[in-house]
């Protein structure tokens, strides 16, 4: 496992970040058991929400860390201010709740790095700032950042808090793997994949900014499940999804060249993709949502992988690439 730093955490945050989405108090056996292989393998970072599972994903990792007695060897990613179904709520009321809220769940004192879910770009950044560098004061965060931030808000963001004397974001979390990102799947989503985002990466690459890149795997897009022929086929939600945020010509042709490139190496298809995240020029950190630890370990193995400029070339359909 390779391990990285986020200014104002004392500890070392593995590469590959474990999701909970799945994890709930109904399957409580299941998800000890996923948490534990996946500490086991050196995964010591985990991304939560306030809203996943309304609060139950919050409390079953919490218990997690609890019966374990590993919560200072564990990093945690808490995002909250997600909007509700009837407002936005990034102000610094719902953050404060929200963070209150979740340091009751998790039953701790300090969450490690505190993610704000959404943006909402009409909200000045001032007041955003200013509030999160209380909570930091507080002790109760140790870090901060924003999930689905572009990079000129946390760019205004960072400018506001060095005017003032506080402390800035510290990292950021878009959407960002081999597939382009042709349609947001929800509201407020920011990616930073493809041409589109050459300029949000050229900024990250200048900062150093650590990133959190969600959905790395394209939500199972690269799994080989969805085919051009198959496409109305899945009903299911997370499936209807992923169809309709990748399914794109543009993005079968990377998929097929990343299944050539698996064979050339000896790889998986999603090994190649995961390759291909951790081989930016980037200060990378990869989300996943791995269902067992024999997943989370295929991953753990496609970090090690290098991928030349010349293969990630290729596996971007670059025009002048035309051959291994």
């Amino acid at each position: 496992m390779h391990y990285g730093y986020v200014p104002g955490i004392d500890k070392p945050l593995s590469r590959l970040v474990q999701g909970t989405v799945m994890v709930n108090s109904t399957e409580l056996k299941r998800s000890f058991a996923l948490l534990d292989e996946i500490f086991a393998l050196g995964g010591n970072t985990f991304d939560t929400a306030h809203v996943y599972g309304q609060g139950d994903n919050e409390r079953t990792v919490g218990r997690w860390l609890s019966e374990r007695g590993i919560r200072d060897q564990v990093v945690i990613i808490a995002k909250g201010a997600h909007p509700n179904q009837d407002r936005a709520r990034v102000t610094p009321f719902d953050i404060s709740a929200d963070i209150h809220d979740s340091l009751a769940r998790f039953k701790t004192d300090y969450l490690d790095l505190y993610l704000l879910h959404r943006d909402d770009p009409t909200v000045p950044v001032g007041p955003i700032v200013e509030v999160l560098n209380e909570h930091l004061a507080a002790g109760r965060i140790r870090a901060f950042g924003g999930s689905n931030w572009t990079h000129q808000r946390l760019q205004e963001a960072n400018a506001y808090a060095k005017a003032h004397g506080l402390v800035p974001f510290a990292a950021s979390s878009p959407n960002f793997s081999l597939a382009v990102q042709v349609k947001a799947p929800w509201a407020g989503c920011v990616s930073i994949g493809g041409p589109p985002g050459e300029a949000a990466r050229a900024w990250y690459q200048r900062e150093g900014m650590p990133l959190f890149a969600w959905s790395s795997l394209a939500s199972g897009f690269f799994s080989g499940r969805f085919r051009r022929d198959n496409l109305a086929t899945f009903d299911a939600y997370l499936d209807k999804l992923c169809v309709e945020s990748y399914c794109v010509e543009e993005n079968f042709r990377r998929l097929e060249r990343a299944e050539e490139l698996a064979q050339v190496k000896g790889l998986t298809l999603p090994q190649v993709a995961m390759a291909y995240v951790m081989n930016q020029p980037l200060n990378i950190f990869a989300l996943v949502g791995c269902q067992s630890g024999a997943e989370f370990k295929a991953n753990l193995a496609a970090c090690e992988v290098t991928l030349s400029p010349q293969e990630i070339a290729w596996l971007e359909l670059n025009a002048d690439t035309r051959s291994l």
